[in-house]
């Protein structure tokens, strides 16, 4: 799958579900009752445990896996080895960038600010993911793309069932959530989370 159908894939699912494990192996069951749900991307933070083999266990599935919280290209190419289709920072990094443009594997590197944002999209980003995004109103898309008309702005942080629906109607190609689904997982366990994500998925398609 080349960068552009990624991108194409992400914008159409509309959700990714940023996955957080304190356990490799939660961070499977976490991913996999997202996708029971009808989640289709997947973003594996490298903050979990035994990440690869996460990556590993879920690449028979039919989602599409990235890589999250990638701090330097080091860990963008083992991601990538590993089988990440995208690759997820806190911040723009330079240096990951330049990989991902290498392989032809999308960067969504969190933006707070217009100069992080043209900067990034300098860099050849796709997606900018705005984070955290509870710091904003959903219309600061609108006032972004004034001045950065190409800038495809992700929400990430402070997302939820409440809130996902406005952020996609203002502009939001994708958003993604996180806390939810751990909450879910910690309070209900699986069935919890299958649930949720459905409900993500409903609200997505309104």
């Amino acid at each position: 799958m080349d960068k552009y159908a990624v991108i194409q894939q992400i914008m159409k699912t509309k959700v990714v579900a940023v996955i957080r494990g304190q356990t490799g192996e939660e961070a499977v069951q976490l991913s996999k009752a997202a996708i029971e749900g009808g989640i289709r991307a997947i973003e594996l933070t490298y903050t979990t445990p035994a990440i690869a083999d996460v990556f590993r266990e879920l690449q028979h599935t039919d989602a599409l896996l990235g890589a999250g919280s990638v701090m330097d290209s080091e860990t963008a190419r083992h991601a990538i080895l590993a089988g990440a289709k995208f690759v997820v920072s806190s911040h723009f990094i330079e240096s990951v960038a330049e990989l991902c443009n290498r392989y032809g594997v999308p960067y969504m590197p969190g933006c707070m600010t217009i100069r992080e944002m043209a900067l990034a999209l300098e860099a050849g980003c796709d997606v900018l993911k705005l984070f955290p995004a509870n710091h904003f109103a959903p219309s600061v898309i609108k006032s972004v793309n004034g001045p950065l008309p190409n800038a495809r702005i992700m929400p990430t942080g402070g997302i939820n069932l409440d809130n996902v629906q406005e952020w996609l109607k203002a502009g939001a190609v994708a958003a993604g959530i996180g806390n939810d689904l751990n909450k879910a997982f910690q309070s209900g366990g699986y069935e919890a989370v299958v649930e949720l994500s459905k409900q993500y998925m409903q609200k997505s398609a309104e």
